[in-house]
């Protein structure tokens, strides 16, 4: 009896094996359809992977947009940087070349200076309230800078030293409102013309020229420089130029609009007019009378 299942068993197991060699040698021949079977497990497994292919590609493509999304942030993040880098690039470079010519035109300017020496100054405070009043700037007494000498730029004349300690001294410009802060000037022509630079005009940011005798013959874009004749200031440092001219309320004399030539609201690098020999007037009297017009008693 058991004889009789251990053949039966070998029976069956050369039965299957015959089997899988024919379905073997059915699925390899050249078919143009599948049999129902092989299509129902190509069909599952098909299926299969299309419900766990789309949601892990989409959870890797979710992870994907992630990293992407970071790396963006941080590129972004640098290139702000860089961006704030090249304004303040820009910034220093204008700033540069502006430094650069002025500097340049104070070089220019000190070569034709020879009546005084000149000090290089560059502008310390400008207070927000008395912007057109005066200036703080890094040199002092140590500089041999002393009150009532000229200051100016590589363009003309904005003032003078009002007062000094060791190593800074104030300018009072000459946009200043004050009444004593007059200058003895003189408008260039085949006859020169004199008068007093005082006052002031904000809105149309000129200086007032007054005591023109009424028949004088000013015309517009004349040349204005100090006359020298007030004994704090040197002959011939440019102011401006004539702009406008009208005839005070009398009649008398003429008032005329001068254009500074030096920028009296964006002041950086100055020159003091340290004059090597002070003007010696002959009387007194004379001597007080001049200094009166310029406003140093």
């Amino acid at each position: 009896m058991p004889h009789f299942f251990t053949n039966k068993r070998l029976i069956i197991l050369l039965g299957s094996i015959i089997v899988l060699v024919a379905l073997i040698g059915f699925s390899l021949r050249d078919r143009e359809n599948i049999s129902w079977p092989e299509q129902f497990v190509k069909d599952v497994v098909g299926l299969g992977q299309t419900i766990v292919s789309k949601p892990a590609s989409g959870i890797a493509g979710f992870f994907d947009d992630i990293g992407n999304l970071r790396n963006t942030y941080k590129e972004n993040e640098k290139l702000k940087v860089r961006l704030d880098e090249l304004a303040q690039l820009e910034s220093d470079v204008t700033r540069l070349e502006k430094d650069n010519k002025e500097l340049r035109e104070i070089i220019e300017k000190k070569e034709s200076l020879a009546d005084y020496d000149p000090v290089q100054a560059t502008v310390l405070a400008q207070n927000p309230d008395r912007w057109f009043d005066v200036i703080t700037i890094d040199k002092g007494e140590a500089s041999g800078v002393q009150p009532n000498m000229a200051v100016m730029t590589a363009k003309g004349l904005i003032g003078k030293v009002k007062s000094t300690s060791k190593f800074t001294s104030t300018v009072q410009l000459l946009s200043a409102h004050d009444p004593r802060n007059r200058v003895s000037a003189v408008i260039q022509g085949k006859k020169n013309v004199y008068g007093l630079i005082e006052g002031y005009d904000k809105k149309k940011n000129t200086l007032l020229m007054t005591k023109i005798p009424y028949d004088s013959k000013v015309k517009k874009g004349m040349a204005v420089t100090t006359s020298g004749k007030g004994g704090v200031f040197p002959k011939g440092l440019i102011i401006g130029k004539v702009k406008k001219l009208k005839p005070d309320q009398f009649g008398l004399t003429q008032t005329a609009l001068i254009e500074p030539a030096a920028e009296l609201r964006d002041l950086e690098h100055v020159m003091v007019a340290k004059r090597g020999m002070t003007t010696v007037l002959p009387e007194k009297k004379e001597r007080k009378q001049v200094y009166v017009e310029e406003g140093n008693l």
